[in-house]
């Protein structure tokens, strides 16, 4: 069975390009309404009727300012600003939904662990079991400087960080026993104080006495996802991800991926099995192959578009760490000449930015630059279902995350065409068997 989720990314604003290409005035963004319940809630009841496990929800607490040393290109963009905080929606989504899972983003310099471990633990309990905890390090100077500190921790040492905090957080969620509640109205008993213990952890970045001051929550310990590619990034997921998002341009590359990760979660003692791996697709689907790919076409000219060079170019200053500010450097220089040193932010991301581009110049690169790509889905539902198919088959598993515009024309060409599509097939799930979104991801 192919796994789906939704990445709810990219800011809740104006989209980095629009269907006619070109400059043109924005086509089917959310400018308007990105901040009122009903998109949240149209997004889970679609994706939910599509049979999708998730819909992951992207965060960044910051306002960019890298690119040419000003916020100016953020705010008249919309880019990753404005944007509110993840965590209200998840009670919101999950209200009108019975079955798909909703996992917010929790960064562990904004989270110290043991508020992260009692705010999931009680989502846990609000959704009836369905929520998930996506956690990343944060990405620039700008978020960390939010949070108390004078400029980002370096990369590597934020994935130790993380899985200290991610281990803190697992350690508080287990310190009431699973039978410590005893509810006894008769002799007026609620928990058997003996099963319930502290933690007392000391570790180099955090510290926390515990216990948690509230009870399991129907899954007990939230699942985990996180993205990296990274060695850092993939031996935090190899510890504890029940789920994974992946960047991958190929499916050779998908596959030597989904390899690494499993020697990876075997070599510490867990099922592969039992970690699914999706990976992040930007698919073009419209009513049959013909208007599909006169839709690409349209999404390729508005990427050589100002509107969209300029969008990359800050992309790649923010992805950098804001450490390089990509739009101080002449466009005619060769990717060979340009210092990648300073860099401290998603280092696999611009690798992939920039892969194999040695010797093309910048304005090459970012007048075609696509950091997700489509992965040869692009045609009608059924093109599309059989491709997906074959890259699964190949692929050996486990599924694909769709970083698509949240707009309701994209909503219901996947849940209404696509997803019917695929169940014809007998590829995705025909209704859901499990009530949590542990048993969701686990199911085969």
């Amino acid at each position: 069975m192919i796994h789906l989720g939704w990445f709810l990314g990219n800011g809740f604003g104006i989209q980095p390009w629009n269907e006619k290409g070109g400059d043109g005035p924005w086509v089917g963004s959310n400018v308007t309404d990105w901040m009122k319940p009903d998109i949240y809630v149209d997004l889970a009841t679609s994706m939910e009727r599509a049979g999708f496990d998730y819909i992951l929800i992207e965060d960044t607490a910051m306002v960019e300012d890298s690119y040419h040393g000003t916020a100016e290109t953020s705010l008249r963009r919309g880019f990753m600003a404005p944007k509110n905080d993840p965590m209200p929606l998840v009670p919101l989504m999950t209200q009108r939904t019975k079955h798909i899972g909703i996992i917010p983003t929790a960064s562990v310099i904004q989270y110290p662990p043991y508020l992260a471990a009692r705010l999931f633990t009680t989502l846990d309990h609000l959704t009836e079991g369905r929520v998930g905890l996506n956690v990343v390090t944060s990405v620039t100077d700008r978020v960390a400087q939010n949070y108390g500190y004078a400029e980002h921790f370096e990369h590597d040492e934020r994935y130790r960080m993380a899985q200290e905090w991610v281990e803190v957080v697992q350690q508080l969620q287990g310190t009431w026993a699973p039978d410590a509640v005893l509810a006894d109205l008769e002799n007026g008993v609620y928990a058997d104080h003996t099963k319930v213990q502290p933690i007392d952890f000391v570790g180099k970045y955090f510290s926390s006495r515990g216990p948690l001051n509230t009870i399991p929550g129907p899954q007990g310990r939230t699942p985990i996802a996180s993205a990296g590619g990274s060695p850092a990034g993939r031996d935090l997921a190899a510890r504890y991800d029940d789920t994974m998002m992946s960047l991958c341009k190929s499916v050779e590359e998908m596959k030597e991926y989904r390899l690494d990760m499993r020697r990876r979660v075997a070599a510490y003692g867990r099922d592969p099995d039992a970690v699914k791996f999706l990976f992040l697709v930007t698919p073009v689907i419209a009513e049959t192959d013909a208007e599909a790919q006169q839709k690409k076409k349209h999404i390729l000219a508005s990427k050589a578009s100002d509107a969209s060079i300029e969008y990359n170019l800050w992309n790649m200053s923010y992805t950098s760490g804001g450490r390089i500010d990509f739009g101080a450097i002449d466009p005619d220089t060769l990717i060979r000449d340009i210092d990648f040193s300073r860099q401290n932010g998603e280092n696999s991301s611009v690798a992939a930015i920039f892969q194999n581009s040695a010797d093309k110049t910048l304005r090459q690169v970012v007048a075609s630059s696509f950091q997700i790509t489509d992965l040869g889905l692009v045609g009608s539902p059924d093109t599309v279902a059989a491709k997906m198919g074959d890259i699964m088959d190949e692929v050996a598993g486990d599924g694909f995350l769709f970083y698509l515009p949240t707009t309701r024309r994209n909503m219901a060409e996947v849940a209404d065409g696509l997803a019917p599509a695929l169940r014809r097939r007998g590829l995705i799930r025909d209704g859901y068997s499990g009530t949590t979104l542990r048993e969701n991801l686990l199911e085969n």
